[in-house]
């Protein structure tokens, strides 16, 4: 699958077909307007594929969400796997419509609160829908998308939606945002990273996970053993020559009506924006070109044991 728009259909091994669903979200121009000011928000449209399991429903459905190369065999074979075991799967494109092909090189192309948009809106979406159970809908996002899901969980406690997502699954988040109090509701949250990580710093998801369990939230991390960014794509290890990555920026936090914290100041600061951090990171020579992703042995595996794990164990207790 491409990070193009379309109608065209895609077919699991299994045989079951995608539907195109168009989703209507926003592009937020920062956490604060996602949480205080929902209304101006610019509006937006992506496009997301649906795949229903075979038998009779309402079904469980996770939403996946890509990271910064976008939509990759990868993550449609979550569909493979979720399929398998009676969950609907939403496999959601962010890039398309807006224009963008990959943020690998400049992650400021759109707001990573309007990342976290996205998977409020494509919930919203899916509540419309019959065939979904509205008491079990979960969302899984990878690399930038696993930033989205953890924002996402704290934005709807922050704004009182109507909904609940039963669960969280942050594949080797960007830890670098946090909420300064991560609240997540009756959220299941599980983040896991590989120790070799050249994007994101895997101590920083565990602090991101620990600040959840504090603040009362149900939450778990596990990190994997010689295993690089992207570990569950089954494709052998490789270096991306012009990916931008700081791990070792210090933590952006974000206060309770989504101003961000200057770390310089430790003070809210209305004025600051995503792209101003991004530049000090840089500056301040915490930003390096070059990382890798892949996977090797049974890292793939492994990750996917892992998921299914947590997603059978939720949606069927």
């Amino acid at each position: 699958m491409t990070s193009e728009p379309g109608n065209e259909s895609i077919y699991l091994s299994s045989g079951i077909q995608s539907e195109t669903i168009s989703i209507g979200t926003g592009n937020p121009q920062s956490y604060h307007q996602a949480i205080t000011e929902p209304l101006e928000i610019p509006p937006a449209e992506i496009f997301g594929k649906l795949f229903m399991p075979r038998g009779q429903g309402p079904f469980p459905v996770v939403i996946v969400v890509p990271g910064s190369l976008g939509v990759a065999p990868s993550h449609i074979n979550k569909a493979e796997h979720f399929t398998s075991s009676g969950i609907a799967t939403c496999v959601i494109d962010p890039f398309g419509t807006r224009g963008v092909t990959s943020t690998v090189a400049n992650q400021s192309q759109y707001t990573f609160a309007a990342s976290a948009w996205d998977v409020l809106a494509t919930t919203t979406a899916l509540l419309e829908r019959d065939e979904i159970d509205a008491t079990r809908i979960g969302a899984q996002g990878h690399s930038r998308g696993g930033t989205a899901v953890l924002s996402a969980a704290s934005i709807a406690q922050y704004t009182q939606a109507d909904f609940n997502l039963l669960g969280i699954y942050a594949a080797y988040p960007w830890s670098g945002h946090q909420f300064l109090h991560p609240k997540v509701g009756q959220s299941r949250i599980r983040a896991v990273i590989g120790e070799l990580d050249e994007w994101c710093l895997p101590q920083q998801v565990q602090g991101h996970i620990h600040a959840i369990q504090l603040q009362g939230g149900d939450a778990s991390f596990r990190l994997f053993a010689d295993a690089q960014h992207s570990f569950d794509r089954n494709t052998p290890v490789e270096m991306i020559g012009d990916a931008s990555v700081s791990p070792g920026a210090p933590t952006v936090y974000i206060d309770d009506v989504g101003t961000l914290i200057d770390p310089r100041t430790s003070l809210p600061d209305r004025g600051l924006t995503e792209r101003d951090l991004m530049l000090y990171s840089v500056k301040t020579g915490h930003g390096r070109r070059g990382a890798q992703l892949g996977s090797q042995g049974d890292q793939a595996r492994a990750f996917h044991d892992d998921m299914m794990t947590f997603w059978t164990g939720l949606f069927n207790p």
